[in-house]
């Protein structure tokens, strides 16, 4: 049987410690890494990345003390992933196997110091784990992009209100509100002119303190610097050591034609101020739309009711309706019913994604007079005549009451 070239019976017996783990190492590289970390060939990456979680957190050193064979199954998997994490990698194994990495360090294939190594080499994942970028008790992990970076403000958010009217003329409208930017003082770094922030002593710069409780590593926020790593010894008056202010603003904004409930309108840089001289962030205004007391908006057009009279509805007509800005002309067809509508074309709202506008709808219910004076009654008597309709004898109310 062999193994990377090498006889395992030519080997030294007893095997020293040394022999035994090149031993280990190359034996271990011949099992499959897909069958290593329990995962299909073409398993996708986040896929692999959860499998692994899984394998780290079972074998880990410190949920296993003094357990050799937990310990080399723990080395094992960072070896598989360490390829199948990689797509270039990945792609070599695929095709050539063990032997695209026979040149590589430890064979390329997880050739790992010690754990301490693999700790660094994945510090997400151990990160993810065991909380706050720590590898755990036995590893430090990844340190954390430093506060004291600049950095882009937050983006802000603004809700206004406006009428139905508003969305077809469109208007300028002034809006106010608070936010933060850097001390123009200190510029930003909480410390008084001539001086400077220092390291924390307790946290080292990471912003956190890290204590195990077993084979956990709980990381929170350090004390001393309030998570910032770096304290400030003579603070800026202005900002108290902040480091930021508040500032009041006021500005005028444009909505343009054809909004909608819930559209929303970026103004660039006036968000929050950014931090030791990054970007300010962005201001986002969300627009509401007052209900109107007769329109109701569907897209671009606009639907209301109108009560038009029943002689109007049987012989045709040209009516006065209402519109958002004022009063339309809109034609009745001759023998309309009622629950039909008419459309007034132009007349509803701009469209934001074009020069066209919505329509209006009007639908109609027809309206029968509370009393009929003596010619009416008259008249309609004649077309009862005329149509062969029974009605009811003269003198009667128009729903049969006597008068």
């Amino acid at each position: 049987m062999h193994f990377y070239g090498i006889t395992l019976n030519s080997c030294v017996n007893p095997l020293d410690e040394s022999a035994k783990n090149t031993l280990f190492w190359r034996t271990m590289a011949q099992r499959d890494y897909y069958e290593i970390l329990g995962v299909a060939r073409d398993a996708e990456q986040d896929v692999i990345k959860k499998a692994y979680r899984k394998l780290a957190m079972q074998l880990h050193p410190d949920k296993n003390p003094g357990d050799k064979e937990s310990e080399d199954k723990f080395k094992e998997a960072a070896g598989a992933y360490e390829i199948l994490s990689d797509p270039q990698k990945r792609a070599q194994y695929d095709r050539f196997g063990h032997q695209a990495f026979s040149g590589g360090r430890g064979g390329g294939h997880g050739g790992f110091q010690d754990t301490e190594d693999i700790f660094s080499h994945f510090g997400d994942i151990f990160g993810d784990i065991f909380g706050g970028g720590a590898g755990g008790a036995s590893g430090g992990g990844r340190q954390r992009r430093s506060r004291n970076e600049p950095r882009r403000g937050a983006d802000l958010r603004y809700v206004t209100e406006i009428t139905l009217k508003d969305v077809i003329s469109g208007l300028e409208k002034e809006i106010e509100f608070d936010t933060e930017e850097s001390c123009k003082e200190c510029k930003g770094s909480g410390a008084e002119k001539g001086s400077h922030s220092e390291t924390c002593s307790t946290c080292k710069g990471s912003g956190q303190v890290v204590r195990s409780q077993g084979f956990f590593a709980m990381a929170s926020t350090c004390p001393t610097c309030s998570g910032q790593g770096t304290v400030i010894k003579n603070p800026c008056k202005p900002c108290k050591g902040k480091g930021r202010t508040s500032q009041y603003k006021k500005i005028r904004l444009n909505i343009p034609p054809g909004v909608d409930n819930g559209t929303r309108l970026r103004v660039a840089t006036e968000g929050e101020g950014g931090y030791l001289g990054g970007p300010p962030g962005d201001l986002y205004v969300e627009i509401r739309v007052k209900d109107h007391p007769k329109f109701e908006r569907r897209g671009d057009d606009l639907f209301t009711e109108i009560s038009v009279p029943y002689v109007q509805m049987l012989l045709g007509a040209e009516i006065e309706v209402p519109t958002v800005t004022g009063k339309a002309k809109v034609e009745i067809p001759k023998g309309l019913k009622s629950g039909d509508n008419v459309k007034l074309d132009d007349e509803g709202l701009p469209s934001l994604r074009g020069n066209r506008r919505g329509d209006i709808y009007y639908i109609v219910s027809v309206e029968f007079p509370e009393k009929l004076n003596k010619d009416e009654e008259k008249a309609l008597r004649e077309i009862a005549k005329i149509r062969n309709l029974e009605v009811r004898p003269e003198g009667s109310g128009l729903f049969g009451r006597k008068k």
